[in-house]
């Protein structure tokens, strides 16, 4: 699905689960009564029969956890619940754009890298307006998706709204891989490692190119989460593993106040070296987990723009149609126990990128300034003026 159904957020360890239906109180049942009401109304007396009954389960849930006004709470079709579940392995096809419902908007968090939507010039930010000429907004993030996603090699018309304009945009789906982790020595003998998201695989990922750039004793380390619109919450504590000493990772607060802690240990390969973070408006959710950590101990600095704002952590669970609720369970907390949710991270230095589609890297001013930083160059903050 190119077109992914909100984020693959930063997932607590203990999910997914199938769930067993629990016997109702009597409160409960009373609770119930009008829905079955509803229900045995619908069964008898709706002119068209028989009615979808299948259809009718997934509305009545779906309409349930709208009611919660948390875009990041929802539920999966069996066929949107597996393709959520490949996403973690690597491979789905599509546009490859993550997205998020944003005032009942269907907004662009990032484009994947590699994909049609990269390709075809999306960015963060973008609002979906209409996919084949069909409205999207106030659409359900997983209706909305269902129009944009489809096979490899066919295409998808979409009209996008950016900074207040519109144009139209023809993209050809394609097979998205997701490569979440690639590194090179940059000229000035610093270590680059860009993370794109974070999927079961990222970790083996980072561990295979890590040792490789450390071996060359390089004199800085630039970890590059722009774009990166998160990912499972275990894989994000074993990555910062790698780059912070023991400490404190964030802080998970839950509804009635108790709170879990996820902490580093010490003694792994990046936990020295000095460390530039580059962040964006699309670095979300796990990335900023990571990214906050690495600000809230003083292990890195972060170069780049506000990032997105997603403060929450969500569960999958999977039930017995084969779909899926994601629930959100805790907001998560910097260790210094700060919630950046709807604010975002403020990085230490802002460095605005040129105007542009495409960046090349000798122009990524970003980048620029995170050699220039890691050289010793004096390096100016440019924070933007509406303060984002």
């Amino acid at each position: 699905m190119g077109f992914m159904s909100g984020y693959i957020l930063a997932q607590s360890p203990v999910a997914p689960y199938r769930l067993a239906g629990p016997p109702l109180s009597g409160e409960t049942q009373v609770v119930f009564e009008p829905f079955w009401e509803v229900w045995e109304l619908v069964q008898s007396r709706y002119y068209e029969q028989p009615v979808d009954n299948e259809a009718l389960v997934e509305g009545a849930i779906t309409g349930m956890l709208a009611t919660l006004g948390d875009d990041h709470t929802r539920y999966m079709s069996p066929a949107e619940q597996e393709v959520a579940e490949r996403t973690f392995s690597g491979e789905y096809q599509g546009i490859g754009a993550e997205v998020e419902a944003r005032d009942g908007r269907i907004t662009i968090v990032s484009p994947i890298d590699g994909s049609p939507a990269q390709a075809a010039g999306l960015r963060p930010g973008d609002i979906i307006v209409t996919a084949d000429g069909i409205l999207l907004d106030g659409m359900d993030v997983s209706e909305a998706a269902s129009l944009v996603r489809g096979p490899a090699g066919t295409a998808v018309r979409l009209q996008i709204e950016r900074d207040g304009e519109t144009f139209e945009i023809e993209i050809v789906r394609d097979t998205v891989r997701l490569v979440s982790a690639t590194g090179h020595m940059l000229p000035e003998n610093i270590a680059y490692v860009r993370l794109s998201r974070f999927g079961d695989t990222t970790g083996d990922e980072l561990n295979a190119i890590l040792p490789g750039l450390m071996a060359q004793n390089p004199i800085g380390l630039i970890l590059d989460l722009r774009r990166n619109p998160g990912g499972a919450l275990d894989t994000t504590v074993e990555i910062a593993d790698i780059f912070l000493d023991e400490g404190t990772v964030l802080i998970e607060r839950f509804g009635d106040g108790r709170e879990r802690i996820f902490e580093s240990e010490s003694g792994n390969l990046g936990e020295t070296v000095p460390l530039v973070v580059l962040i964006d408006e699309g670095s979300a959710s796990a990335s900023e987990v990571l990214a906050g950590a690495i600000q809230d101990t003083g292990r890195g600095v972060l170069i780049g723009q506000t990032s997105f704002g997603k403060g929450t952590v969500q569960t999958w669970h999977t039930l017995s149609n084969s779909g899926g609720v994601r629930i959100t369970i805790a907001q998560w907390l910097t260790p210094g126990e700060t919630s950046i949710h709807k604010l975002g991270l403020t990085p230490d230095y802002f460095i605005p990128l040129p105007e542009g589609d495409f960046v090349a890297e000798d122009d990524d001013t970003q980048l620029q300034a995170a050699i220039d930083f890691l050289t010793g160059e004096t390096i100016i903050s440019i924070p933007p003026d509406d303060g984002g």
